[in-house]
């Protein structure tokens, strides 16, 4: 059975107001939210096949500190925007063991 409520229009014209200043601040939260976007990480297994690199490869390449990474717990992420930097750098050091008859 459905309830119908009846209010004063003064009450809902105040009530309305305050709806209206709730959405307006959560929209402000959102849009600081997106201002604040972390960006995309990737785990191993995606850096691998985008960079055609070996595990012990990336493994090297976070040791020696050619690509930066966050670990939680024992999973490794990388910034999507560190592994698109580092493209030419693994590219040119394949090229360069292509050269002496090896592959990275």
């Amino acid at each position: 059975m459905e309830t119908v409520v009846v209010i004063e229009r003064k009450t809902f014209e105040e009530i309305m107001v305050r709806f209206n200043r709730l959405a307006s601040r959560v929209e402000e939260i959102c849009h600081k939210s997106e201002a604040k976007h972390l960006g995309e990480w990737l785990d191993s297994a995606e850096v691998c096949r985008i960079l055609q690199i070996s595990p012990r490869t990336l493994q090297t390449m976070r040791s020696n500190g050619t690509l930066a990474y966050s670990q939680i717990v024992r999973k490794v992420y990388y910034r999507a925007e560190d592994v698109q930097r580092i493209i030419p750098f693994v590219e040119e050091r394949r090229r360069q063991a292509a050269l002496n008859g090896k592959d990275i």
